[in-house]
């Protein structure tokens, strides 16, 4: 898809790209595909990763072995998100793109990726509910290479003053009770970030979709119940009031002072906890009425962009088989701090750490933000609802009152 149509929808989404990056439109050639057909161009968001790091020798390996040369560029999220747009609107896209997951649904609407189908990519073997996360209109455009997701962390010190079995909390009601005992002995209940951004969304649908709510109907009842369970959090004293401005980060700070029984965090803290100075262990997310909630995947997808010659697309695509390869996923995710995409290797993940089961658990359960075919619609509706999530908190409205508000702001969008 190469033709007129496709150049007008990514001129349109580029529009909102090019006020973004306009300070940065002026690239170097090293932004654009260079060095003659052997060479092929990956962008990822891993800018950590220095030319040394075993993620850069992965790529050149995998660009060895299908006969080529890789040139990479590791670039800040939001940033990749405005350069990716970019160039496709200008055709120089590069061979392979490596993508948050919600930001694969807006390349897809704006023409830049190419389906699976299309390049030939296999992903038969990925897990279906992180792999919704890349899907639109019932087509994919990439595979996922591992998923973060969020968990409770508990201070095992605290609980067993409170006398309290971790394994007891399964459901809302339990970890109530479990929050009651904990004050009682003069801790700290629960803490979380509930700041008004995409962070707070991300933390509090684990209690919305936990409650059985849908994001198509933020003033259901269901709705209305998860938020006035955080709201009745800092009404009681089980939560701060500082997670109003909490991010993941500060309220991981508050949580490592040891005067907290729970957190709510990732995967990605796991090095953090093994430097607390106290013992802690790992639960899921309790749904409403038992069982794991289902808990919003991050991660990245990789991708082929659509490209002006298509007989790059078979290189492009032994490139992309081989970075989600079992024995390369193993290696990337245990770097990243990601479970895998693949059943199998999350198997060898947990053999490797049993610490680990708990987030494999919590990654089977969990849901792509921009899944049930929302797309771009996931950010209009996620905006509202973090408004609403602050607005009840700061005691400005109620729950009710918040999320009546949310729902009429994402129908008018």
């Amino acid at each position: 898809m190469t033709g007129p149509r496709r150049r007008r929808r990514l001129a349109a989404v580029a529009v909102i790209a090019l006020a973004a990056a306009a300070a940065g439109a002026c690239s170097s050639s090293s932004d654009g595909p260079s060095g003659g057909d052997r060479a092929y161009l990956v962008w990822d968001p891993y800018p950590q990763f220095a030319d040394d790091s075993a993620w850069v020798a992965l790529l050149r390996r995998c660009g060895a072995s299908a006969g080529v040369t890789v040139e990479r560029t590791g670039y800040d999220t939001s940033d990749l998100t405005n350069k990716a747009l970019l160039a496709a609107q200008q055709g120089n896209a590069p061979d392979v793109l490596i993508v948050d997951n919600p930001v694969v649904s807006t390349l897809a609407e704006a023409g830049a990726l190419t389906t699976t189908d299309e390049n030939r990519l296999d992903v038969s073997g990925m897990e279906p509910n992180l792999l919704g996360a890349g899907q639109r209109d019932g087509k994919t455009y990439g595979v996922p290479i591992g998923a973060n997701t969020l968990a409770l962390y508990y201070n095992k010190d605290v609980l067993g003053a409170a006398g309290v079995d971790p394994a007891s909390i399964t459901d809302w009601t339990s970890l109530n009770a479990a929050l009651t005992r904990v004050k009682a002995r003069g801790k700290k209940g629960i803490t979380f970030s509930a700041i008004g951004t995409e962070e707070g969304s991300f933390q509090f649908l684990p209690w919305f979709w936990g409650s059985g709510a849908q994001l198509t109907a933020l003033d259901s009842p269901q709705a209305v119940s998860a938020l006035t369970l955080w709201t009745d959090w800092l009404r009681q004293g089980h939560a701060p009031n500082s997670v109003i401005n909490n991010t993941q980060t500060t309220s991981w700070q508050e949580f490592a002072t040891g005067d907290y029984a729970f957190a709510e965090n990732g995967t990605w803290q796991l090095a953090n906890a093994d430097k607390l100075d106290f013992a802690y262990g790992i639960v899921p997310i309790p749904a409403s009425a038992g069982g794991p909630a289902p808990a919003p995947t991050g991660g990245e997808f990789v991708s082929v962009p659509v490209q002006q010659d298509t007989g790059r697309y078979a290189t492009s695509q032994r490139l992309v088989a081989c970075l989600t390869s079992a024995d390369n996923l193993l290696t990337t995710d245990t770097t990243l701090s990601y479970v895998a995409p693949v059943a199998a290797v999350q198997e060898r993940q947990v053999a490797a750490d049993p610490k680990l089961k708990v987030w494999v658990e919590a990654v089977r359960a969990a849901r792509g933000r921009t899944g049930d075919n929302l797309g771009t619609r996931y950010p209009k509706i996620s905006e509202p609802l973090w408004t609403a999530v602050q607005a009840a908190l700061s005691g400005a409205k109620t729950p009710p009152q918040a999320l009546a508000a949310a729902q009429a702001a994402a129908t008018a969008r």
